[in-house]
Formats: structure tokens, sequence, C-alpha cells
């Protein structure tokens, strides 16, 4: 048996995506959402929440970065919470709390959605509540191109995420990763699909703690509890293409897949345990049939279609080492000529190379509706080269975690 028939279905699936993708992309929702942003004739108050563990390194950037934000500086209000750090970032935010905008508060750690929800409490007066990691930076007219697009029936808002001068070849890997990110949530939120709202610069009305509470633990992935809990109570999330904020991604191997892994089992628990009433649910049809259901799917995929091409490479390179012992060396390593005859044209070939150029096509599309600084073309053959022998690492420890009920740690 010919075992490359099994990963037909994983790429018929993967072609139904890209076709649904295309056809939101370019229906009616999407592209209204894509039109420039509409002066604020009206400009609501507006509270942002840093919450801060150990984040010494990276904070004052964070900070500075909020200060240069171009909004009115009476509408706009910066609360720094110290979660416990046992490093300098409970010094550096106590040097900005004589700034006017600024508040500084401390707590004892409780982790990250406690101190998103000391913030939310002391944002009294605000309209809109947002979060920014203390690694992140955010574009001076991220704020603005982010509240323009609110309309009367958003009740939160994410912006586009690229990674933050990337230098070492994991964090070039996730800067095309980040480009091609930015495309799936602007189509998902053209379709009220979204299922995490990020804690890189993603705003809520207030009303939506009011109705729905504040944040919970939820398995390390705050941010996408909360997000499922307004989907599953039927509000809407919404997209800013061009509030681009910026992200430092992880350097090394060990801290990006216990990034990842955080995230994954977050997913896989939130989906599969407490708002498993989501899959299946018509209601939201394309969150419910279609966006969650492939996401658990490509988790399964992305394990068996690298447990596949390991098995048969090295089923080739044991057989090829057997050609060798029998075949002379000096025919072995001499210069063949290559041919296009030889090209194999399979329908697996073909199949590929289109999703390939597809999702190329994305990773240009979603830097350039951004704007999002950087060059592609060099990020996008590490990407290719890297991500999918690096992402089963973290899917595998994963989906053992998960069956396994293993606790999930953040750093």
């Amino acid at each position: 048996m010919n075992l490359e028939v099994l990963v037909y279905p994983f790429l018929f699936l993967t072609l139904y995506f890209e076709s649904f993708l295309l056809v939101t992309y370019l229906g009616k929702p999407a592209r209204e959402s894509r039109r420039a942003a509409r002066p604020l004739t009206t400009v609501p108050k507006v509270a942002i929440v840093v919450p801060c563990w150990d984040e010494g390194s990276t904070v004052e950037g964070t900070v500075k970065s909020l200060l240069a934000l171009d909004y009115p500086a009476n509408k706009l209000s910066l609360i720094l919470v110290n979660d416990g750090s046992i490093d300098n970032t409970g010094a550096i935010i106590d040097r900005y709390a004589e700034h006017p905008q600024i508040t500084a508060l401390h707590k004892e750690n409780g982790g990250k959605f406690t101190a998103m929800n000391v913030g939310i409490e002391y944002a009294k007066d605000a309209e809109l509540i947002g979060f920014l990691d203390a690694d992140s930076y955010v574009a001076p007219d991220a704020l603005h191109e982010l509240v323009a697009a609110f309309t009367p029936d958003t009740m939160a808002m994410t912006a586009s995420m690229s990674i933050y001068q990337p230098k070492t070849l994991l964090q070039r890997m996730q800067y095309a990763e980040y480009v091609l990110g930015i495309i799936f949530r602007h189509v998902f939120a053209s379709i009220n699909s979204l299922y995490v709202t990020p804690g890189p610069f993603s705003f809520y009305r207030r009303e939506v703690f009011e109705q729905l509470g504040l944040f919970k633990h939820a398995h390390l992935a705050e941010d996408m509890e909360m997000a499922m809990r307004m989907q599953r109570a039927g509000l809407k999330i919404g997209n800013a293409l061009r509030s681009r904020v910026y992200t430092k991604g992880p350097p090394t191997l060990a801290k990006l897949v216990t990034q990842r892994v955080r995230w994954t089992t977050g997913f896989l628990r939130n989906v599969l345990f407490d708002y498993r009433d989501l899959l299946g649910n018509r209601q939201n049809a394309a969150l419910g049939l279609l966006i969650l259901p492939l996401g658990l799917i490509s988790i399964a995929s992305g394990i068996f279609v690298f447990g596949l091409a390991a098995f048969q490479f090295t089923q080739s390179s044991l057989h090829t080492l057997s050609l060798v012992q029998t075949v002379p060396l000096s025919y072995t390593f001499s210069w063949h000529p290559i041919t296009w005859f030889y090209l194999p044209l399979t329908m697996m070939a073909f199949l590929s190379a289109t999703l390939l150029l597809a999702t190329l096509a994305w990773m240009y599309a979603g830097k350039h509706l951004s704007k999002t600084p950087g060059k592609l073309a060099f990020n996008v053959v590490v990407y290719l080269a890297l991500y999918g022998i690096i992402a089963p690492l973290w899917l595998v420890r994963s989906v053992s975690d998960v069956a396994l009920a293993t606790n999930t740690t953040w750093r």
C-alpha cells in the first residue's frame, strides 16, 4: 500500500480551507473592513492595562511605545500592574508613575489573569479597556486605527501582530508565521469567528466584563477563554487590520516550544472541555462547523504527516543504503544529469505546490494590507525550511499533556 494515499484527505481539507479563505476574503464584510480608518467623530475614554511579571528587560520599551500613541492624552490612561515580579520590573514602572497618564499598581503574584482583572477594576471611567503584554510595542497610529474600527455592534477588537525585530532563525520563522496569521485573523473576524483575543493589544467594551465577568485562569489561555465566552454569548469580535503591534518572539527552541505548548494545550482544553458546546454549534456555523473543527484536525494532521514523513524518510534512507552497498562507489558519486523527465508530476505534487503558492500569497497579502515593516522573502524561506520540522514538537507535547492531564507551565 502506498502510504502517501493517507495524506490526501488532509491535503483536500487544506485546499478546501484555502478556498474558504479566498471566498470569504473577497466577500463584502471583509472588503468593507479593509477600507481606510474613518475619522473619529467621538473619542472614547480608553484605559490600557499592562500586566507585568519579571519583564524588567522589556517593560520600559512597552511603556514608551504607549506614551507615543497618537491619541488625546486626556482620553487615554495607562495602568501598569506588577504581578509580584522578583526582578526590577516594579522599580521601572514606579519611575513612570509620576506621569499624569500612568498608574503603577503592585500585587502579590497570582497569574496574568489576576493582574488584568486588577487593571479592569481600576479603570472605572474607561469606555474601552485594552491590554498589552509587557514584551510588546505598538505603532503610533495603532490605537486610532483600532478605535476607528469599532462599529456599534462590535464588543471587542484585535490588532495585527508581528514579530519585533526578528534576529534568530526561529524569530524569522515566526515573522512569516505571524504575517500569515494576520490574514487569517482578518478573514475570521469578517464572519465573527475569532476564538482568541490575543494579549498584545486587544480591546473590549466595558459592558463585556459587566455582562460576562472578569478573566479566568482558563488553562493559562485567558485571552482565548474570554473570546470563546464572548462567542458563546453571541458577542461580536472584530479585527483592525492596520492597527500594528509588535511582540518579541521566543529566540530559542526551548522557549518557543514552551510558549506553543501553552497555546495549544489551552486551545485543546478550552475547545474539548470548557467550550465543547461551541463545536458543531449552528448559531455561529463558521466557527462551530468549520474553524474550530479544522483547528483540531490541523493538530492531528500535523502530527500524522510528520510521523509519516519521518517513517518514509527512514525507509528511503535504509533502501538507499542497501543500494549503495551493491553499486560501485564510482557510479554512486558520479554526476548524473537531471532532466524534466524525472520530475514527479503526481497529484500529490500538484496539490502540494498549489497549497504552497496559496500560502505564499496569503503571507504577502497579510504583510501588504497591514503595512507590517520588514522583508518577507528570507523569512519565508526559513519558515518553509523549519516550521514543518519544529511544529510537531509542540503538537505532540500538547496532545500528550492534555491526554495525561499534565499541568502546563507559563515559561
